[in-house]
Formats: structure tokens, C-alpha cells, sequence
């Protein structure tokens, strides 16, 4: 390696990582559960699919983050794409319960290992470039923005092409008959998905220049996780800012659980029907997916007008909040003005985290070494889940109507009342305190980034 990159080729090369990886996931939105039910799966088994993804998410997110701390941003980074090819083939291709499980796990997998690799390797190439006072939110945003764009675009993609594949001469017929059923026209967005993770893979691997780490045998490798995943569990309890954006975070998750769970059913009930009711789903998903990456955007230009990153993330995350506030006051009327207001405050949701997102992670990035770098932002994601399965559980057992929506937003404005007393000051260095790293022959890692997209842990 000939020195670190400059910060337009850093930030090119996480934005194109940032596409590659998402894409993917967003072809498969719209067709997932229709595959399964095509297959002929019960929904307790589709239940149990979605549980296999997000326990071994949830499992794996903090030693993940420890790995790529260990063992560097890229390595990891290329085995989540690995992982998720081999998911989006089984998933594409499975027709036995047990070999569909098997690729929700290994996606669940993926999702752990992609927890922060890309965005600390961004973070690590700038401040080696430019110093720790380098500027990272602009970089940060652009991340979330190519982020939300990916999974717009793979959401109308993904639930296009079925639907394409059905006309005319009915190639999807086709298809199905020459393979014996094996490839349906729902299966094509996962197999597609699948064909970008190869060019993912081999981008990272070709693209992610990182510094070389000395060698570390597997003894150290398995000592220096627990450590690393300690060093990060710890910080959120010394550091009271890091805190803040931890809350923030599992803020966000309550509210996205409740937008999650609660809009599918409103749009069936609006549009009179489950299958239209699911491409009004789908279109209202992309169209949050484009807010989120308009609010990621127009980050820099907050935190500006805001003042500081710790005002801008107030702001945002109020935004966010009076949007599901909009949704729960109009939950219980009809009309073309209730649906219009209803519309306003589900882009508003998204559009404040959004906004919210880069100004978090700036601040956390300042507040962390590189060493523990990965970590960090797995701890941040882990919060997410955490606060969003009990708050999906509760709003499961809470009459339809206003109250589940108000109750993600009274959160998600909790979240946000965190920053008042901190909202004057924003730090510019990054703390002295190191994190923990293997002791011996083990190297910590001096390069990183990628994001965690918030909306994306469905």
C-alpha cells in the first residue's frame, strides 16, 4: 500500500459498497414472503424463517463487530457478501422448510457481519488521510443516501419483475416448467440479488485497501473478540454522549418496529384487498426509502443550520416523531385529508432518520478509536433490535387504532428530549482512551466504515 486514499476516493468507493450490498437486499423485499407461500409454506413457518434471521442477527452482532475490529473492515465485509449469495440462493432456490431456514439464518448472518465494516473503513481512511479533526458527515450522508436509493430502487425492482415476467408469453410459466418448478418468477429478484453479491464481493476485495495487520493465529483471534466486544459494552456506559446516540438508536428501532408491523395492515384495509394492499405497501416502502436517503442528504445542511450534530440529531429525531404522531392521530379517520396528512408524517418518519442518522454516527466516530471502531456501531445497531422486538410485541397485543402508532412515537420523542441538555456542544476529537485489542501478536485495525441504514433490519 502507498499511503492512505485521498477522501474523494475514499468516499466513491463507500458509496459504491454501499449500493452493491443493499441492492440485494432490497430486490427482495416485495417477493420474500410471496416465495414462501408460493413454496407452500404455512405462515408459523414463515414466523419461524423471519425468527431464524433475526435471532442469529441479534446473536452474532456484537462478536461480528469484534471480528472486524480484529481481524480488518474488509476481510469481514467480503464474508458477509459470501454469506448473503449463498442465502439469496438458497432462498431463490429452496423448497424444503429446513434449506429455506438455513438461508434466513445465513442472511441474518450477513446482516451481523455488515454491521459497521464499510463505515468504519471509510471513517479510518479519512482520519488517516486528513487527521482526526477530518470532516466525516458529509461522507456519512452520502453512504445513507446511496443506501436509501439502493433499496428504493431493489423494492420496485424486486416486485417488479414477477409481475413482468408474467406477460405476454409468460416467460415466468416458462421458466417454471423448464426447471421442474425449481425457479419461479418470484425466485428471479433473489437469484439477480444474488449475481450483485458476487460484484460485491469482488469489489471489497479489490477496492478496500486497508493497511496490513500483523498476522494472528486463531487462539488470538477467539481471545481478542470478547475483549474488543467488552471494550464496547463498556463505552456506552463511561461515555454519556456515546450513550445518548445508543438510546437514539434503540429509539429509532420503536419506532420503525411500529411503522413495520402496522403499515402493511392499514394498507389493505385503505386499498380493500391483501394484494393491492401489498403493492401500496411496496410503493410506500420505496417512497420511504427515498425520504430516508433525502434526510441522510441534506444531514451537513442541518447540523449547520442547527448549530452542532448533537442539535441536529434533536431536530431530526422530532421530526421523525411528530410524522408517527400525524399516523396515530389519523388512524382513526378516513377521508382524503386524513390519508393525505397520514402520507406527510410517514415521509416525515423517514425523513428524520435520515437526517438524524449521519449526525449520530459523527458524533459516536469522535467519541471512538479505530480499534473498537466496528464494534461501536454494532452495539449501536444491537440497541436498535433490542428496542424494536419489545416494542413490536407490545404494539402485537395493543387495539387497532391510534395507540400502536403513538406508541412508537412517544419513543421515538423520548429519543429525541435525550439531547436537550447536550445540545450546546459537539466534540472534535476523538477520546484518548484506547480500546481493547488482542495483547500479543494481534493488530487493531487503522481503517474502516459502512452503515447500519436503520430501515434496512426489517
Amino acid at each position: 500500500m502507498t499511503g492512505p486514499l485521498d477522501i474523494r476516493t475514499a468516499r466513491r468507493r463507500y458509496i459504491t459498497v454501499c449500493v452493491l450490498f443493499w441492492l440485494p437486499l432490497g430486490l427482495s423485499i416485495a417477493p420474500l414472503i410471496l416465495l414462501f407461500t408460493e413454496r407452500g409454506m404455512p405462515m408459523a413457518a414463515v414466523a419461524g424463517f423471519f425468527a431464524a434471521h433475526s435471532l442469529t442477527a441479534a446473536a452474532l452482532e456484537l462478536p461480528t463487530g469484534g471480528l472486524s475490529d480484529v481481524l480488518g473492515r474488509r476481510t469481514v465485509l467480503a464474508s458477509a457478501g459470501l454469506l448473503n449469495l449463498a442465502a439469496l440462493t438458497l432462498v431463490g432456490l429452496g423448497t424444503a422448510p429446513w434449506l429455506l431456514g438455513l438461508g434466513m439464518a445465513l442472511m441474518g448472518a450477513g446482516r451481523a457481519l455488515s454491521s459497521g465494516p464499510a463505515e468504519a473503513w471509510y471513517v479510518d481512511t479519512v482520519q488517516a488521510h486528513s487527521g482526526p479533526d477530518a470532516e466525516l458527515r458529509t461522507g456519512l450522508a452520502r453512504g445513507g443516501s446511496a443506501t436509501s436509493a439502493a433499496l428504493a430502487t431493489g423494492t420496485l425492482l424486486g416486485g417488479a419483475l414477477p409481475w413482468l415476467l408474467g406477460l405476454g408469453p409468460s416467460l415466468g410459466a416458462r421458466l417454471s416448467e423448464a426447471t421442474s418448478e425449481l425457479v419461479l418468477p418470484l425466485s428471479v429478484p433473489m437469484l439477480l440479488g444474488a449475481a450483485v453479491e458476487v460484484f460485491f464481493v469482488l469489489y471489497v476485495v479489490t477496492a478496500l485497501r486497508e493497511p496490513p495487520r500483523p498476522a494472528a493465529t486463531l487462539p488470538d483471534v477467539l481471545r481478542g473478540i470478547p475483549a474488543t466486544v467488552m471494550g464496547g459494552l463498556r463505552l456506552g456506559g463511561r461515555d454519556g454522549l456515546v450513550r445518548r446516540v445508543l438510546l437514539s438508536a434503540g429509539a429509532a428501532g420503536g419506532a420503525l418496529a411500529a411503522i413495520e408491523l402496522l403499515t402493511p395492515g392499514r394498507a389493505a384495509a385503505l386499498m380493500g384487498a391483501s394484494e393491492s394492499g401489498a403493492v401500496l405497501f411496496a410503493a410506500l416502502a420505496c417512497a420511504g426509502f427515498v425520504c430516508a436517503g433525502i434526510g441522510s442528504h441534506l444531514a451537513p445542511l442541518t447540523a449547520r443550520l442547527a448549530g452542532s450534530s448533537e442539535r441536529a440529531v434533536m431536530v431530526s429525531l422530532g421530526a421523525s416523531a411528530s410524522g408517527l404522531l400525524l399516523l396515530g392521530a389519523t388512524a382513526a379517520f378516513a377521508g382524503v385529508g386524513s390519508m393525505v396528512i397520514a402520507a406527510v408524517g410517514y415521509g416525515l418518519v423517514y425523513l428524520g432518520l435520515g437526517a438524524a442518522g449521519p449526525s449520530e454516527n459523527d458524533l459516536l466516530h469522535r467519541r471512538v478509536a479505530s480499534s473498537g471502531r466496528a464494534t461501536a456501531l454494532s452495539v449501536q445497531s444491537l440497541a436498535l433490535q433490542l428496542v424494536a422486538a419489545p416494542t413490536g410485541l407490545i404494539i402485537g397485543v395493543l387495539p387497532s387504532g391510534p395507540m400502536p402508532w403513538l406508541l412508537g412515537g412517544a419513543v421515538l420523542l423520548a429519543g429525541a428530549l435525550l439531547w436537550i441538555q447536550r445540545s450546546g456542544t459537539t466534540p472534535r476529537t476523538p477520546a484518548a482512551t484506547p480500546q481493547p485489542h488482542i495483547a500479543s501478536s494481534s493488530a487493531t485495525s487503522t481503517a474502516g466504515s459502512d452503515p447500519h441504514q436503520q430501515h434496512a433490519d426489517q
